[in-house]
């Protein structure tokens, strides 16, 4: 019989909401401290391969999340310069037969808006504006979370969702240092209306530079584009993703760059830039009734597409282990750890490692591209980059190790 406990979650983002959604589903109360003083989630577009997709389709969302999402038929990889193309892997039907889930472009602020919903539908108070977390007591049997007003929330387990420089990281382990990648991000979305019809495909596109890389692909129907460019710059250090430029800054990142590049860059509405920034994963996510997820615990670099799943992933292990360890929150919380480290550090790491495959100085020479891209993503290249990540079950995965494999197959 699962014991009911009293959590808190500090940060209200995507993996926060994730995990308040599955422990309120599992019949835990739930509150979600957030700083901000309105809900909302910035951001532009957030890829979701099977492994993510099928967390969002386990905890019911199916119904709301097929309103917002665009499902591609296709990705892949094209030269910076010339254009030419290689299929990197089929999704649609393909994505469902061989992963048993879809494989989803969504826009960020759709998702956060019906991942809230779902939330408050459960508990209307779930979530806390206002409410900045600056700290915890721990005291054995229980725990409570310090706010900035004085005030204190006594709970059974404390779980830091409060992001890459989360506060509840920082008490309970030394956080990791920043290491600046060398690489500044553009993001933006464009309405489709404002392309030739050749870039209004239902696709995901790669484009492959000597020193810089392009993401784009289908949000809302396939009525915007996501546009995320990558290039070198050693000197723009600012995180913040709500930092604003111009279409001539971010053009002048990609001089001489195919003529499509140049169409997608001046039809941005508002293009961001922020820098990006890379971190070791931690060793350890837990300590006694406090616990990390998402970006609080390994922050990753974006060239797996996989920030955004990893923490409905953690989300959904930990209200599993949660479940299955009702009594012993201490022994939950350190399986849910050594369930998910192993992983999500391999894919902290094989982002950093996409990078330089992403933006190789080879590139730089048409022939020399084109012979890379048969190279680099050749179909078993592809399947051994790519299957490991999407074959993943969250909603399987044996939670009890000393056990068959059947009793770690809880509910989603």
């Amino acid at each position: 019989m699962t014991v009911a406990s009293r959590i808190v979650i500090a940060g209200a983002g995507i993996g926060g909401l994730t995990a308040a959604l599955a422990l309120l589903r599992r019949g835990h109360d739930v509150t979600v401290l957030e700083q901000a003083s309105e809900l909302g989630e910035l951001g532009a577009g957030l890829q979701f391969a099977a492994d993510g997709s099928r967390i969002l389709l386990a905890l019911g969302l199916g119904a709301e999340m097929e309103k917002i999402v665009c499902e591609a038929e296709w990705k892949e990889v094209r030269v910076w310069s010339t254009g030419i193309t290689r299929k990197l892997f089929d999704l649609g039907a393909d994505s469902r037969e061989r992963f048993g889930a879809p494989y989803w472009f969504v826009h960020r602020g759709d998702l956060y808006r019906v991942l809230r919903e779902a939330v408050t539908a459960l508990k209307s108070d779930a979530i806390r504006t206002g409410a900045r977390v600056t700290g915890y007591r721990d005291q054995g049997d229980r725990v409570s979370a310090q706010l900035a007003s004085g005030t204190t929330i006594a709970c059974d387990i404390l779980i830091g969702a409060d992001g890459v420089h989360s506060t509840i990281r920082s008490q309970l382990f030394e956080s990791p240092q920043a290491n600046f990648s060398g690489l500044i991000a553009w993001r933006g979305l464009i309405d489709m209306d404002r392309l030739s019809a050749d870039l209004r495909r239902p696709v995901g596109a790669n484009w492959v530079g000597p020193h810089g890389h392009v993401v784009t692909y289908p949000l809302r129907s396939g009525k915007i584009l996501n546009f995320v460019g990558i290039a070198e710059d050693a000197t723009w250090r600012t995180e913040s993703w709500s930092t604003t430029g111009t279409q001539e800054e971010c053009a002048a990142y990609f001089p001489g760059w195919h003529a499509s590049i140049q169409a997608m860059i001046w039809a941005i509405d508002q293009p961001y830039k922020w820098a990006l920034v890379g971190r070791e994963p931690l060793a350890r996510w837990s300590k006694g009734r406090v616990t990390l997820l998402g970006d609080a615990c390994h922050p990753t670099l974006p060239f797996l597409a996989h920030g955004a799943i990893m923490a409905l992933e953690d989300a959904m292990v930990l209200a599993r282990c949660l479940d299955h360890f009702s009594a012993e929150p201490a022994r939950a919380l350190k399986r849910y750890e050594d369930l998910r480290i192993e992983r999500t550090t391999r894919i902290v790491h094989g982002s950093a490692a996409n990078a330089t495959r992403f933006q190789n100085p080879v590139l730089a020479d048409a022939q020399a591209a084109e012979d890379y891209l048969d190279c680099e993503w050749a179909p078993e290249k592809v399947k051994m980059r790519y299957d490991w990540l999407f074959e993943y079950d969250a909603t399987t995965v044996q939670i009890d190790p000393t056990c068959g494999s059947k009793i770690g197959v809880l509910t989603p």
